[in-house]
């Protein structure tokens, strides 16, 4: 399930994507604007920064920016930011892989098979772009 936080991400990302010809935008506007809880969206604010999807502007007249082109951000790179692996098992993640302490031969696994598939079809779909997002 797509965690409440990673949700707010989104639509934080969504907002200034929308809104990217004007000035940067403050976090109390974003919180106000896509009723996110202040105090939350700080902290994903930080997030995002650290990682390069957003970059802050200090002043009277500052706030946040989108860090890249929105051609470069995906929902799932803003997923594994804030919430980490997209797969729902750890021996199918391509990035944040581990071994299931109970499985005697992934080769043979049928359980990973299956989970494999389901990370293979939802990363395709959640690989799109900010851009794609804001066209639905």
């Amino acid at each position: 399930m797509l965690s409440k936080r990673a949700k707010y991400a989104i639509k934080t990302i969504l907002f200034l994507h929308e809104n990217q010809e004007k000035k940067p935008i403050s976090a109390k506007t974003i919180s106000t604007e896509e009723r996110i809880p202040y105090k939350f969206l700080e902290n994903i604010l930080r997030d995002l920064k650290s990682n390069q999807i957003v970059k802050s502007v200090r002043g009277a007249e500052g706030g946040y920016k989108l860090a890249k082109d929105p051609k470069e951000i995906s929902v799932s790179q803003i997923m594994r930011i804030i919430d980490g692996p997209i797969a729902l098992i750890p021996c199918v993640s391509e990035k944040f892989y581990e071994p299931c302490l109970e499985c005697e031969d992934e080769e043979t696994c049928r359980i990973r098979k299956l989970f494999a598939m389901v990370r293979s079809e939802m990363v395709h779909i959640l690989d799109k772009s900010i851009i794609d997002l804001a066209r639905l």
